[in-house]
Order: C-alpha cells, then sequence, then structure tokens
C-alpha cells in the first residue's frame, strides 16, 4: 500500500504496503526541500484513508468470505473457472487482512515489530500481485471455454488449473521476496515526535534500486498485463458471440465482458498513472518544485489508491454473484441462519435462462454465455 503514511510532512512513497519516506530527510532520493503544507496530508492519511480502508475491509470480508464459503462447499464439484475464484477469494482475503494494520500506522505509527512489518509487507504484497494475475487467468480461461471450445478441453482440466495457480502464486511469491529484506522498522520524527515506521530501513542503496523494479513490477504483473489479457480475450468472447444465434443471451454476456474489463480499468489505471507520475519525478524525469503540487501528487496518489482496493469488494460481485448457479447455493447456504430464513423465503431464484458468469466459462455446451 502506497497511502498509508505515518509522516505529516510531504513524503516520497514507497509502494511496498508499508514503505513511506521522508522528503525533508530522504537518504534514498536526496531531497532537499521541506513543504509546510501538510495539513491536508494528515488528514488524508488519518480519516480519509481509514475510512475507505474500513468500508472496504467490511464490504470485501463479507463478499469474498461468503463466496469462500460457498464453493469450499461443493469443493469436489468445482467447475473450472470456480477453482479460479477459490484462488481469487483468498488472494483478496489475505490482502484485505493486512488493512488494520496499515490503517494502524497511519494513525499511530507501526506497533506490530519488525517481524510482522516483514511479514504483513510480503503479504499484502504478494496477494495484490496474485489477484491481478488470476483475473487475467479467469480471462483465458474463458477465452478458451467459448472461443476454442472443443480444442481447449484437454488444457481445461481440474489438476491442470490447480497446477496453473501454483504457478501463480509461486511467481507472485518470488517478485515480492525482496521485501521481507529491505522492510524494516525505524523511528521517524514526525512534528516534534518520534514514531516508528515500517519501511524500506535496511540496505538504503539497494532498496532504491529494489523500489524501481517493484514499481516496474507494479506497472507490468498488476495492471498493464492483466488489462492486456482481458481486452484481448473478452474482445475474441465478444466476436464469438456476436457471431452466434442467440441474441438476448449474447447481449447479456458481451455487456458483461465489457463491464468486467472496464471496471478493472477504471480501479486501477488512475493509480497508475499517479504512482508512474511520482516515479518519473523521483528519476527527475518530472521537475516538480512546487509544494503544492507535490502534495496534491500524494493526495491523488492516496485518493486513487483507495480507489483502486475497492475492487476486492467487486470481484465478488462480478465473478460470481451474478452466477445463477452461486446465488443459488448463497441464498441456501445463508436461508440455515434462522435470523435470516424470514428475509429469504420470499427471494426465488432466476430461471436458467439468466446471464451467468461463472457457468459461461465453465460449460461448453451450456445455454448460457456468462
Amino acid at each position: 500500500m502506497d497511502g498509508i503514511t505515518n509522516n505529516i510532512v510531504i513524503e516520497n512513497i514507497d509502494y511496498t504496503g508499508w514503505g513511506y519516506e521522508n522528503v525533508t530527510e530522504n537518504p534514498l532520493d536526496m531531497k532537499s526541500y521541506t513543504c509546510d503544507n501538510t495539513t491536508s496530508l494528515h488528514l488524508f492519511h488519518t480519516v480519509f484513508q481509514p475510512l475507505i480502508f474500513g468500508l472496504v475491509f467490511v464490504l470485501g470480508l463479507a463478499g469474498n468470505g461468503l463466496l469462500l464459503t460457498g464453493l469450499l462447499k461443493r469443493w469436489k464439484n468445482l467447475r473450472i473457472t470456480e477453482i479460479y475464484l477459490v484462488h481469487l477469494a483468498l488472494a483478496d482475503l489475505l490482502l484485505l487482512l493486512t488493512f488494520p494494520f496499515a490503517v494502524t500506522q497511519g494513525v499511530a505509527g507501526w506497533v506490530f515489530g519488525d517481524f510482522l512489518c516483514k511479514l504483513l509487507g510480503l503479504i499484502n504484497r504478494l496477494n495484490l500481485v496474485c489477484g491481478s494475475l488470476l483475473l487475467a487467468c479467469i480471462g483465458i480461461d474463458r477465452y478458451l471455454a467459448i472461443v476454442h471450445a472443443i480444442p481447449s478441453l484437454q488444457s481445461r482440466r481440474p489438476r491442470i488449473v490447480h497446477f496453473t495457480c501454483g504457478l501463480v502464486w509461486l511467481l507472485c511469491l518470488f517478485v515480492s521476496m525482496p521485501n521481507m529484506v529491505f522492510l524494516s522498522v525505524a523511528a521517524r520524527d514526525d512534528d516534534g515526535h518520534t514514531r516508528l515506521s515500517c519501511t524500506y530501513n535496511s540496505y538504503p542503496d539497494h532498496a532504491r534500486r529494489w523500489k524501481l523494479v517493484n514499481r516496474l513490477f507494479t506497472h507490468l504483473l498488476c495492471f498493464f498485463l492483466p488489462l492486456m489479457v482481458m481486452v484481448y480475450c473478452y474482445t475474441a468472447i465478444i466476436i464469438t458471440l456476436y457471431q452466434s444465434q442467440k441474441s438476448l443471451e449474447k447481449q447479456g454476456a458481451m455487456r458483461l465482458a465489457l463491464l468486467v474489463t472496464l471496471v478493472f480499468c477504471l480501479c486501477w489505471l488512475p493509480f497508475n498513472i499517479s504512482i508512474l507520475i511520482d516515479t518519473l519525478e523521483d528519476l527527475k524525469v518530472i521537475l516538480v518544485d512546487d509544494c503544492h503540487v507535490r502534495t496534491m501528487l500524494k493526495q491523488t496518489i492516496i485518493v486513487t489508491e483507495s480507489i483502486g482496493y475497492t475492487h476486492c469488494c467487486l470481484n465478488p460481485v462480478l465473478y460470481a454473484f451474478t452466477g445463477v448457479r452461486f446465488r443459488r447455493d448463497l441464498l441456501q447456504l445463508l436461508s440455515k441462519r434462522k435470523f435470516l430464513r424470514l428475509c429469504l423465503s420470499g427471494p426465488r431464484v432466476e430461471s436458467q435462462r439468466s446471464v451467468s458468469v461463472t457457468e459461461a466459462a465453465t460449460t461448453t455446451t451450456s445455454n448460457h454465455y456468462f
């Protein structure tokens, strides 16, 4: 996470989940100017972002928890895309569990010790990258199921899907492990008060290089690569469905394919643009010597990061809750709770002609595209 911080002065934010550095004393970037216009940043760190992160945490925990519970109840009978959804929900849940620690650091400083600093920094980074790559895998799976239905039957088997997900987790772990080396807890002066900060305190020279590489991975693995895969796969799916004969279902499926790609782009594009500008400024490709501009840039990073993390809440809705089969299983699961029986006695599951997100990607002979 970039936004939560324990410094009240303008900061050079490291995209690690926990790394934040003071511009006035930054040994990595050698910046020497100090900005006095810091009240708005303090409010963003201690009020705005904790509020947004708290809301995302509650909604994401509920949505992904229900999704994971519903899928695990029929673990042996999961369809192909549902296996990807299990891994996606797990990645989102683990990412969400780091939010309270990040919010605490923004409000009171890091009080959890050096071990949790390294561990939670790794967990945050690992699951952020993994979640984005799993979205690309879901797009590829749907592409194979709809565009190449017959040729893809051999590659779309549960064992191969589990193996693919395992490779994704290992790749994400590999690119996230260096964070544990460079993250550590150190005391920093905060408006006359000493507070602990979990940031890139270890091996400063190497940490600066890793910071730049880390941001490159952020742009590539967390946004541009998944976006390109999704655009290609869903475009091919839309073309294939457009050429089919089932007009009502294909229209709904095409709208949903566009929605999935559009939501991902809207959530993460502003944040990637913001940190790209910040990185170019760090490398002195862009010169920003005005305190007001730098303050606005940091505020923009905080806001766009919060927008990006809302995608954790939207994943269950986009990829599962719109599916007929999952809605039916969810209602059955919730109806077992006594206090929900009256509320759930009225709703009826929609007919099998409804558009289903999960079933489209996993059944080539079904009447559902999505």
